[in-house]
């Protein structure tokens, strides 16, 4: 994406499937322009994705990303905002 975005990674089968979460949000990232963000939504039965999501795209990515955690969304998902380095 050549702007800033989000995807929703929160309800169906994502709700009880952790790694399929993670290997979309690594997706995500990668389809993300450097200078742009990509935030998250992940399920609220997971908690914060700090907890399990952020470790691995920073593995994934190493220096090419910046993440923060956001916020819980009124649907009760969690935002992960992750931005793209140039």
């Amino acid at each position: 994406m050549e702007k800033n975005w989000s995807i929703a990674l929160e309800h169906d089968e994502y709700e009880t499937d952790r790694s399929l979460v993670i290997n979309d949000a690594i997706d995500a990232v990668k389809q993300t322009a450097n200078g742009c963000y990509v935030n998250i939504v992940t399920p609220a039965a997971f908690g914060n994705p700090d907890d399990y999501l952020t470790e691995e795209l920073k593995q994934a990515f190493e220096n090419e990303i910046d993440v923060k955690f956001i916020d819980q969304c009124g649907c009760g998902g969690y935002v992960l905002r992750v931005w793209k380095n140039n």
